[in-house]
């Protein structure tokens, strides 16, 4: 039987865990990781009651390495594109995923690797790794978001210094310039990227994927256009079961209980 490069748990009704499953090759983005990665999206996003995503890599070494450049090697000049292409539509899906996708690199995370976490909501590390996009070092530059994702989220000054000098920093240094949201000792990561998940699960799930899609559409806006799509977003809360629900339990002093109506 095929180990498959992508492992998919289910934590509970509400929380997916997705595993990036090449630890012998630093869970490089091979082909068939891409292609197993980007089906596991689609099957989670097929379910209704899924509230949020774990994606983490196998092994202690790596989140993921960036592209497989042994794989890369064997392409012919005019293969490359596409297979940058592919990754880029992969890092595009997992930005738009409805629910929140929270990132637990539990190892290095470089060039590919990096830009996959760039994509997700949330990004938590083991406080021993590092992270970079090293393209520049390689002859190339990042391909699949990095050039913009990054200063979107760092600023200009600071993407630029990363991806000029193919710059590695430490999860302290990541963490300070707000690339990392929190870091934890290794053994505390996988518990800590649980409790991330289920703080955001137990949220009414239509509000927080209308305030995922007013944050993001709202960055790519200026200030007026932004503050009318949050606008647009709120509006589809109101008539939800959730909102009555959490003026319901405010009032009878418990907690909500959401089911995403």
């Amino acid at each position: 039987m095929t180990t498959p490069f992508v492992t998919y748990e289910k934590l509970d009704d509400s929380i997916v865990v997705l595993t990036l499953n090449r630890p012998e090759a630093a869970n490089a983005l091979s082909s068939g990781l891409i292609s197993e990665l980007s089906n596991a999206l689609d099957a989670v996003n097929a379910q209704r009651n899924v509230r949020c995503i774990i994606l983490t890599g196998a092994g202690k070494k790596a989140f993921c390495a960036g592209a497989d450049l042994k794989e890369r090697l064997t392409m012919k000049d005019s293969e490359v594109p596409q297979a940058v292409a592919k990754i880029g539509a992969l890092t595009a899906k997992i930005a738009a995923m409805p629910m929140p996708v929270v990132a637990a690199l539990n190892g290095v995370a470089f060039g590919g690797g990096l830009e996959i976490a760039l994509a997700c909501d949330i990004r938590i590390a083991s406080d021993n790794i590092q992270v970079g996009l090293t393209e520049t070092g390689l002859g190339i530059i990042p391909g699949a978001g990095g050039t913009q994702r990054l200063p979107r989220l760092v600023g200009e000054g600071i993407a630029k210094n990363m991806i000029y000098r193919a710059k590695r920093l430490s999860a302290q240094e990541a963490f300070q310039i707000g690339l990392l949201q929190e870091i934890y000792p290794p053994d505390q990561l996988e518990a800590m990227s649980y409790k991330v998940s289920r703080e955001i699960a137990r949220n009414a799930p239509i509000a927080v994927a209308q305030a995922k899609q007013a944050i993001i559409k709202g960055l790519q806006a200026p200030l007026e256009e932004g503050l009318a799509i949050e606008t647009s977003c709120y509006q589809v809360t109101i008539a939800t079961n959730d909102r009555l629900e959490g003026l319901r339990a405010f009032q009878e002093k418990r907690s909500p209980i959401y089911e995403g109506n």
